[in-house]
C-alpha cells in the first residue's frame, strides 16, 4: 500500500521523462512552481470568464486533485482544474452578460453536474470496454478542431483582458514578447520554465515601470496583506431544469 501511494520515480537528468521517472529535486521543485502559476491562473481564469466564484473553483479543484491521487494510487501525478469546454455553453444557458457575478450559477451548477455524471458513465464504459472505439470515433482531427475552436472562441476575451489604459494594453503585448524571447533564445533547462521565467522578467520590468517610475498603476499588495488566511468559498446549491 505504501509504495502505490508514494511510488519511488527513478531520478533521472536528460531526455523523455517517463511518468515513473522524475527530475533532480531542484528541477522537479521549479517545475512545480511554473505548473502552479500556469494552472492556478487558469483555474481561476475559467469561472470570472463564466461569472463563477473562483474561490469554490479553486476549494473543489484541490479535491477533486486529491481524489484522483488517491484513485490512481499515486501513480499519475495530475491536476484537475476548470475546464475551458464549458465558457461557451454556461454562457449561453446562464445569460451572462460578461461583468460581475453570474445570476444564474445555480442553473450552470446543474449543468456541470449533470456533465459530471455523463462524464463518470463514460469512464465506466471505458473502463470495461476499453479505449478503442474513443479513437476510432474521436481521432486527433476531431480532438485538435475542437481543442483549436475552444482557443479561436477564447481570442476576444484575451484580447479585452490585456487592459484598460493604454499602457495596460502595451505592455500586455511587450509581456507576450518577452515569453517569445524566452522561448527563442534560452537553452537547456531554463527553456523548459520559460513561462516561469517570462513572468519573472516582465514582473521585475512593470515594477520598474509603475512602481518605481509611476507610468502606470503601480502594485499593491495591501489587499493581499489584509486578506484572511483561512475562509469559505460561497457555495451556490444546484437547479435542474
Amino acid at each position: 500500500m505504501t509504495q502505490n501511494y508514494f511510488p519511488r520515480w527513478k531520478v533521472k537528468t536528460e531526455g523523455t521523462i517517463a511518468p515513473d521517472e522524475t527530475l533532480p529535486l531542484g528541477q522537479t521543485l521549479a517545475m512545480g512552481i511554473q505548473h502552479v502559476v500556469i494552472m492556478f491562473g487558469s483555474t481561476v481564469l475559467a469561472p470570472l470568464i463564466m461569472g463563477l466564484d473562483p474561490n469554490v473553483a479553486i476549494f473543489m479543484s484541490g479535491i477533486g486533485t486529491l481524489l484522483f491521487f488517491l484513485i490512481v494510487g499515486g501513480r499519475v501525478p495530475s491536476y484537475l482544474g476548470s475546464s475551458f469546454a464549458f465558457i461557451g455553453v454556461v454562457i449561453a444557458a446562464t445569460g451572462y452578460a460578461g461583468t460581475g457575478p453570474n445570476p444564474n450559477i445555480p442553473i450552470a451548477m446543474g449543468g456541470v453536474i449533470a456533465c459530471g455524471v455523463v462524464y463518470a458513465i463514460v469512464g465506466l464504459i471505458v473502463m470495461w470496454t476499453g479505449v478503442g472505439w474513443i479513437e476510432r470515433l474521436m481521432p486527433p482531427v476531431v480532438t485538435g478542431a475542437i481543442v483549436m475552436t475552444i482557443g479561436l472562441n477564447l481570442a476576444p476575451v484575451a484580447v479585452k483582458g490585456m487592459g484598460a489604459t493604454n499602457f495596460e494594453q502595451w505592455y500586455a503585448a511587450v509581456a507576450v514578447l518577452i515569453m517569445g524571447f524566452v522561448a527563442v533564445y534560452l537553452r537547456g533547462f531554463l527553456q523548459k520554465l520559460l513561462i516561469l521565467v517570462g513572468i519573472v522578467i516582465a514582473y521585475i520590468l512593470y515594477w520598474l515601470l509603475t512602481n518605481v517610475m509611476a507610468l502606470g498603476k503601480p502594485i499593491d499588495f495591501q489587499p493581499l496583506i489584509n486578506a484572511s488566511w483561512l475562509g469559505v468559498p460561497n457555495f451556490s446549491a444546484p437547479v435542474f431544469q
